[in-house]
């Protein structure tokens, strides 16, 4: 048992003690590090930073529309909170009792990094030795920088990835139960995960093809596990909830595709190097081209593994992420980023790779700072959020 406790205390270290550091020049106020200007604002910088107080409003009303409008002075309509799914904020309400709805979302917000960096040390276990998966879950831990950055403000990204790693973590150990019930909590947190589903439905129906050609139908039918299916349909029966509670709070059933410019999914692909669209706003985007080679490599080397439930879940969400048009998209790719870990591990444990990352945690941390110092939202009055 203690073995076991000893084990999970550099999971915890490797979560905590990155997002810490990162709170340290907030918490202290100090006002430049490294000669990059800082937000003076203390712990409120990281409360504040995008979409953690949107998440407030709905945890603090539960989308009631009366209390929305009068708790909250944002320009937003209603079903703007539509898109900002309820599992994250009934979590910050829990415990929000003893801790205060702010630090209540950072604390949910580390809770699910802690459960994120452990699965996912459990998932890479599959794949590489003890030694290896640790060394791999400590670069998982800061790499890259925007997922170090979501689970060091309030974000329900954590929450989101933990789970979506979890469902193919049984899935893969053929524990379809335990992977249907996670796909729904990751569908209950973003409406992502519904990209989920459809890969369970290619990897389940896919190699059903050969069989229902070969056999007879009376056959194929018997031998079918109709189980896979039965339980992975939780994930749509999960956003199936949602927008019946959609109906009931905003008497609208799709309020999720009345939220506004929440969904950045344009035709043709590849609209992101639209630098008037109003969610980019800049010709600067050559590094969206590496995100797109790493994604796609990192596709390759899944497909070239053999690794099945990776690759049809990695395609499918590397497709739909070619028609984001958003400034933020490697936000958008992080779902797929613990599975490029898998493609890439051969190249992760190499002595050179090592000697790099001694190099990018400089780079990785001043970064970070400096984006949370600038990614706020304005907030004159707090008493509404506490």
């Amino acid at each position: 048992m203690l073995k076991k406790i000893g084990k999970f205390i550099p999971i915890i270290l490797l979560s905590l003690v990155p997002t810490f550091l990162i709170w340290l020049p907030y918490f202290l106020r100090i006002e430049s590090f490294w000669t990059i200007p800082l937000s003076t604002n203390g712990m409120a910088t990281i409360v504040a930073n995008y979409d953690g107080p949107l998440f407030l409003a709905v945890a603090k009303t539960f989308y009631n529309p009366t209390l929305i409008k009068e708790m909250f002075s944002f320009p937003l309509p209603n079903e703007y909170y539509a898109a900002h799914f309820p599992l994250f904020p009934l979590l910050i309400k829990a415990f929000a009792s003893f801790l205060g709805f702010p630090y209540s979302m950072l604390f949910v917000t580390l809770l699910s990094s802690i459960f994120a960096i452990f699965i996912f040390y459990k998932f890479i276990g599959l794949y590489v030795t003890e030694k290896d998966a640790l060394w791999i879950t400590a670069v998982f831990s800061v790499f890259p920088a925007r997922w170090l950055i979501v689970r060091s403000v309030g974000s329900s990204e954590p929450l989101f990835i933990a789970l979506i790693i979890a469902s193919l973590y049984f899935f893969k150990n053929k524990k379809y139960l335990f992977a249907g019930i996670f796909g729904g909590l990751a569908q209950l947190t973003k409406s992502p995960a519904i990209l989920l589903f459809i890969s369970y439905i290619f990897i389940i129906l896919f190699p059903e093809i050969n069989k229902m050609v070969s056999v007879s139908l009376g056959k194929w039918l018997k031998s079918f596990e109709y189980k896979k299916l039965l339980y992975v349909l939780l994930i749509p029966l999960s956003l199936l909830g949602v927008f019946i509670f959609y109906k009931i709070r905003f008497n609208d059933f799709l309020a999720y595709f009345h939220s506004g410019d929440n969904i950045h999914l344009l035709f043709p692909p590849f609209q992101i190097f639209n630098f008037a669209a109003p969610w980019v706003g800049t010709f600067w985007l050559e590094e969206v081209i590496f995100v797109y080679l790493f994604g796609m490599l990192g596709l390759f080397n899944l497909i070239k593994q053999k690794e099945t439930e990776l690759a049809w879940f990695v395609g499918i969400f590397f497709f739909s992420i070619l028609f984001v048009s958003h400034r933020d998209i490697i936000r958008y790719a992080l779902p797929i980023v613990p599975f490029l870990f898998v493609a890439f591990k051969d190249n992760l444990i190499k002595k050179e790779f090592k000697l790099v990352m001694l190099v990018l945690i400089i780079p990785i941390y001043l970064f970070s700072i400096a984006f949370i110092s600038q990614n706020v939202m304005p907030i004159s009055d707090w008493s509404p959020f506490l």
